[in-house]
């Protein structure tokens, strides 16, 4: 397991699952979690630390399903990444009711500076999970499908 954890609370993880990867956004709230495991889903491809936040994008979706949506948000982020050829360093996100509104910060893909290491096609439902641990923190995670 690779944990690239920093002096705060929020943090994120990567975790082994067969062929895939599993990400892990762990935070004082939910709307860190997801941060969090965007985060993760970013670090898949990329150290996350040398995206510059030269561009934001909004990202917004329903997630009438609590428990669903690390997905929903996590394939709405890997959507903007493939239409726009970025990568986000940086998140923000708002839960209210049933919708997500999100912004992300990056820079479009450079091969030579980001060195992709895999295109991450999905999240998906595998080892999905929302909610919070026994220390309290939220927990956002699931597979995605490289």
């Amino acid at each position: 397991m690779r944990d690239l954890t920093r002096k705060d609370p929020a943090r994120w993880q990567h975790f082994t699952h067969g062929a895939d990867i599993g990400i892990r956004g762990i935070g004082q709230s939910e709307e860190q979690a997801f941060e969090q495991a965007a985060l993760a889903l970013t670090a898949v491809v990329t150290n996350p630390a040398i995206i510059a936040s030269r561009r934001m994008i909004e990202v917004d979706c329903e997630v009438p399903n609590r428990e669903t949506s690390p997905v929903d948000w996590l394939n709405a982020l890997i959507h903007e990444m493939a239409v726009h050829s970025v990568l986000f360093g940086r998140l923000e996100v708002h839960i209210q009711g049933d919708r997500l509104h999100g912004k992300a910060w990056g820079e479009e893909v450079n091969v030579a500076r980001h060195e992709p290491a895999v295109e991450v096609k999905g999240a998906t439902y595998t080892s999905l999970s929302v909610g919070r641990n026994a220390q309290g923190e939220w927990i956002a995670q699931c597979v995605v499908d490289v």
